[in-house]
């Protein structure tokens, strides 16, 4: 008998979607939400956004994990703050990546996931 694969929980489509609100709160670009459930074993979701500079990128990220922080949940790990090219921050669930435009347009994360299906960021 085969096993059924659950999707992501109700609270994780939630915090990426929370997640997604944070960094659009700081005019984050391009903002993407990828359910990655069925495509990996580390993540229910990926959140992508962009900033313009460096130093809009650590703003968001320093956002999101501080809009976090006060309900209470904290990143398992953080990556990139000080050089603020790429900065990911893993919430185990939700790991998000806030991206400086050309070095997200260099390293093409979403095309790398073309399977994973798009959660609407309203």
């Amino acid at each position: 008998m085969q096993e059924e694969k659950k999707g992501p929980s109700a609270e994780s489509r939630e915090k990426a979607l929370a997640i997604a609100q944070f960094a659009l709160d700081k005019k984050a670009g391009d903002v993407v939400v990828l359910e990655m459930h069925e495509l990996t074993s580390f993540t229910d979701f990926f959140v992508i956004c962009s900033g313009e500079s460096t130093t809009q990128v650590k703003t968001i990220a320093e956002h999101v994990i501080e809009s976090l922080k006060a309900k209470k949940i904290r990143p398992s790990g953080t990556e990139g703050l000080s050089n603020a090219k790429w900065v990911l921050v893993d919430y185990n669930d939700v790991v998000v990546h806030v991206f400086e435009k050309d070095t997200r347009q260099f390293y093409e994360l979403e095309k790398l996931w073309l399977d994973a299906p798009r959660v609407s960021v309203s």
